[in-house]
């Protein structure tokens, strides 16, 4: 009988289930230790969670936003009412027990998924010790929940610990009515005036929810605008949304302290403004979980961060130590978490791999309007990182959207002057999680715009705008963008 590669995996996330299923069919002996349940943040408390409780928000936002334009009457049980009022609400209790099941639903398949495939599943806390075997092994202690250990040799490690939320020191999550991200899904009531403080996607994302929800949200920004790392364009559309539906934006307001007063939260602000509601959500961004592992010690490098320096097949620089997902600090995405992972173990086990390219990744923002983006970003054509020139089409010229009560949102696309070749994408509008995948296509592939223009598209819809931008594009892109 030949050797077995042996390969160990701490954590459980996107990065090392996925890696867990690639090392197995490619042979290996697998086994993934995890604390919390295989999916980790993405599926346990982070992605799968609140993107169930945004699709009760979305349905909330597009009654809501809709109904009068397109004729529906909303009112109470007396037929034929002249005046309409809202009976519309929400049981968020009801809301959180279906997110939390569906989240231990898709936990428990993923673990299915893994051990069917041939891997040992672990629940405990590992950490690399020492360095590097004089026959290339590494040594993984796993220390089980009742204090328990045990030694593992692996011939390789990927290290997929994730993250966790930051907290200000001043403002300190109780569960209760100040939260981080992974508790909001214990709330039982809706908030009647939530305060969310950090305008990134996170933050963002949850304070176009409850509002949608019906919470009274105020968002505090530190920035000159929400979505500050996102194009500015969208940020600007999304802005306006948020405060044209009643939201309070408070830009360049830096959050000092949150503390509890009764049963209501004093946000304290840089300049001794204080702002009052019932809850308080800090969205203040992550910290790598990559402390007491005995990474450094194992060669591991580490940045200032935190994170866990990688290359782009995702080795670390401590040979048979290779890392993945949110503790790389390279894109906080459960997709690219999972091409780590997965180029982790074809690198290894001498598969056929392309190293990881960023400027192919498609990411969204679960507002509403949704952001998706892909490849090259205004950002990188105004400091001339590339040269390219870009057209942006409104909605609002779109006969689908005009059908449906779309007024906000847009499509724009980017790509080299001359050739045509597609290099980046934005698309802002419902569902443009969907909408950006052709121009993720394109940008893959390294299609023209020629080609994306010349595809049938459906009439009416909004994939029209697609080709629409892209027919534009053709003819301008000798002289400049608009």
């Amino acid at each position: 009988m030949g050797y077995v590669t042996r390969i160990v995996i701490i954590g459980g996330g996107p990065g090392g289930y996925e890696a867990a299923l690639v090392a197995a069919q490619l042979g290996a002996e697998v086994t993934v230790v995890d604390c919390d349940g295989l999916g980790g943040a993405s599926v346990l408390t982070d992605c799968v969670p609140s993107k169930t409780l945004i699709a009760t928000a979305e349905v909330m936002t597009t009654f809501d936003s809709s109904y009068e334009e397109l004729g529906i009457i909303v009112a109470d049980d007396t037929p034929y009412i002249d005046t309409p009022a809202r009976v519309v609400g929400v049981d968020l209790g009801k809301v959180n027990r279906r997110v939390k099941r569906l989240a231990l639903a898709q936990s428990h398949d993923i673990t299915a998924s893994v051990t069917r495939a041939g891997a040992r599943v672990m629940r405990g806390r590992g950490r690399l010790e020492g360095q590097q075997d004089l026959d290339g092994s590494r040594k993984v202690v796993v220390r089980a929940a009742d204090g328990s250990e045990e030694t593992l040799i692996a011939d390789a490690v990927l290290i997929a610990t994730g993250g966790h939320p930051r907290e200000l020191p001043d403002a300190q999550p109780d569960g209760e009515r100040i939260l981080n991200w992974t508790q909001v899904y214990d709330l039982d009531e809706l908030p009647e005036e939530l305060i969310v403080v950090g305008s990134g996607v996170t933050g963002a994302e949850f304070a176009g929810a409850y509002q949608a929800l019906g919470s009274r949200v105020t968002l505090v920004s530190s920035r000159d605008r929400v979505l500050p790392g996102e194009d500015p364009d969208a940020a600007a559309v999304l802005e306006d949304v948020f405060r044209r539906r009643g939201m309070n934006v408070m830009a360049r307001s830096r959050a000092e302290s949150a503390k509890r007063v009764g049963d209501r939260v004093e946000v304290t602000l840089a300049d001794g403004r204080v702002i009052s509601g019932t809850h308080c959500l800090m969205a203040v961004g992550a910290i790598p979980n990559s402390a007491g592992m005995g990474l450094e010690e194992a060669g591991v490098r580490l940045k200032e961060s935190g994170h866990i320096w990688t290359d782009k097949v995702s080795r670390t620089s401590a040979p048979g130590v290779y890392a993945a997902g949110d503790v790389t600090g390279v894109f906080a995405l459960a997709s690219v978490a999972a091409m780590q992972g997965r180029i982790a173990m074809y690198h290894f086990l001498g598969d056929a791999v392309a190293p990881l390219n960023l400027k192919t990744v498609s990411s969204n923002v679960f507002t509403d309007p949704e952001i998706a983006t892909v490849g090259y970003t205004q950002a990188d054509l105004d400091a001339g990182i590339i040269d390219a020139v870009g057209v942006k089409l409104p909605l609002l010229r779109n006969p689908r959207a005009k059908m449906q009560g779309i007024r906000d949102g847009f499509v724009k696309i980017f790509c080299r002057p001359g050739t045509g070749i597609v290099v980046g994408g934005v698309v802002v509008s419902p569902r443009a999680s969907e909408l950006i995948h052709p121009i993720s296509i394109a940008v893959d592939n390294n299609l023209t715009v020629e080609q994306i223009a010349n595809a049938f598209t459906v009439y009416p819809s909004l994939s029209g705008s697609i080709a629409e931008v892209a027919r534009q594009l053709h003819t301008r892109k000798a002289g400049g963008g608009v």
